[in-house]
């Protein structure tokens, strides 16, 4: 809930403006089911779709508009972990771990354009 405010502030991507035609939604989970949280969205131009705390999940139906998808963060995190160098941190300084993580996704990338093209 604190950071909510501060993830929402610097975005990675810059965010497009919305517009009546094309609005701008926010999905997150239940731990962000404060009313300081909800205003603070809703000033932001998103609208939210936070669970409300003590409720069930609710199912969605069979007829999915869009297919199941892993979290990009989750996903590359795992993409890492099968690196025994990135799971394991064996390196002291800082620039050599950060060395290894773009080497590996390097190796991530090229394996994917290879398999794709």
């Amino acid at each position: 809930m604190k950071m909510l405010q501060e993830a929402l502030h610097r975005p990675v991507i810059r965010r497009p403006q919305p517009t009546p035609h094309a609005p701008q939604h926010l999905c997150v989970d239940k731990g962000y089911d404060y009313p300081e949280c909800r205003r603070w969205v809703q000033r932001r131009g998103y609208i939210d779709h936070i669970p409300h705390r003590g409720e069930a999940v609710k199912t969605p139906s069979r007829a999915k508009r869009h297919p199941a998808r892993r979290w990009v963060v989750e996903r590359t995190n795992r993409w890492h972990n099968l690196y025994r160098r990135l799971k394991i941190r064996y390196e002291v300084h800082a620039a050599h771990y950060i060395g290894c993580v773009e080497f590996a996704s390097a190796i991530i990338c090229f394996r994917a354009c290879h398999l794709g093209c």
